[in-house]
């Protein structure tokens, strides 16, 4: 029996909240694409946001619900907020299907940061706001970039919850790693969610393991404020009081290090009903940032 166009299961295309338009970037040979928000007036800063492994921008403007999108809550606030398909995603997936390094990404998000300011006000310069594997992405591009301002990512450790050989076991269990409970997210998340969603790159897939020992690496090196948040329902990583004092004192060059739980959150947090209260903590510790860096300018 033929199945005609319309009864097979489609796709949700995406789709952005008002105020939010789609934006392409050229670095290092890549077109990157993404999503951008810019206040009325000009920007405090700019807030560069970077997904997760086997997402998409769009994950920062979660559509089921108007207190989910970053974006339109950062505009609101006095911020560009630019929320980048990473290397291997979005429109730059057709030039390396295979992805890249985080290494190779860190060259490229530097780039596309250099790329962006040459064309857009970008306010008091550039903050990261990462999820996941994003934050992995963050903490690699901070410690071989200077002059960014501050960091905040939530959903990445330095220690997973599971070794490698556990992990390959429980490939079954990654939904309930990624998501937590259904109760943390506003009807229609995923059903909306599959617009967001793409392949894992390969070559991005093949670092996942080495994580910790990468973090070892370049932890020393982080010398800006940073703010870590663990999803109270986070799966991937440890996250007990005795870790995270192990995590902090990898980051002693850190001038401002704060970590901490979101309560009734899963890994996603983004998506989930805490997103508001995650998001406004972001920008609060983001105004921080800026006002002592105003303080202490010669």
């Amino acid at each position: 029996m033929s199945v005609s166009r319309t009864d097979r299961k489609t796709k949700p295309q995406p789709t952005h909240s008002a105020g939010v338009r789609p934006i392409l970037l050229e670095a290092a040979g890549l077109t990157l694409s993404g999503l951008l928000a810019e206040p009325d007036g000009p920007p405090r800063a700019t807030v560069v946001a970077v997904h997760g492994g086997g997402m998409l921008a769009g994950y920062f403007d979660g559509q089921v619900h108007p207190d989910l999108s970053l974006l339109t809550l950062g505009a609101r606030l006095g911020f560009t907020v630019l929320a980048l398909d990473r290397p291997g995603y979005g429109r730059s997936a057709r030039q390396i299907p295979a992805g890249m390094t985080l290494g190779e990404q860190s060259a490229v998000l530097s780039a596309a940061l250099d790329a962006f300011a040459a064309r857009h006000a970008v306010g008091r310069g550039f903050l990261l706001l990462a999820h996941s594997y994003g934050g992995k992405l963050a903490l690699t591009t901070v410690a071989d970039t200077p002059g960014l301002l501050a960091l905040d990512a939530s959903g990445v450790g330095h220690r997973f919850s599971a070794g490698p050989a556990g992990r390959r076991l429980r490939r079954n269990l990654d939904w309930e790693r990624n998501w937590g409970p259904l109760s943390l997210y506003p009807a229609g998340t995923f059903r909306a969610a599959e617009a967001l969603v793409a392949p894992m790159p390969e070559r991005e897939a093949s670092e996942v393991d080495l994580w910790p020992e990468m973090f070892e690496e370049l932890a020393p090196r982080i010398d800006i404020p940073l703010r870590l948040t663990f999803a109270e329902h986070e799966g991937w990583w440890v996250h007990g009081e005795e870790d995270l004092g192990h995590l902090a004192s990898r980051l002693a060059k850190a001038p401002v290090l704060r970590i901490g739980h979101q309560p009734r959150a899963g890994h996603n947090i983004s998506l989930g009903l805490a997103a508001r209260s995650y998001h406004l903590s972001a920008f609060a510790f983001f105004e921080e940032c800026l006002q002592s860096a105003a303080e202490t300018r010669p």
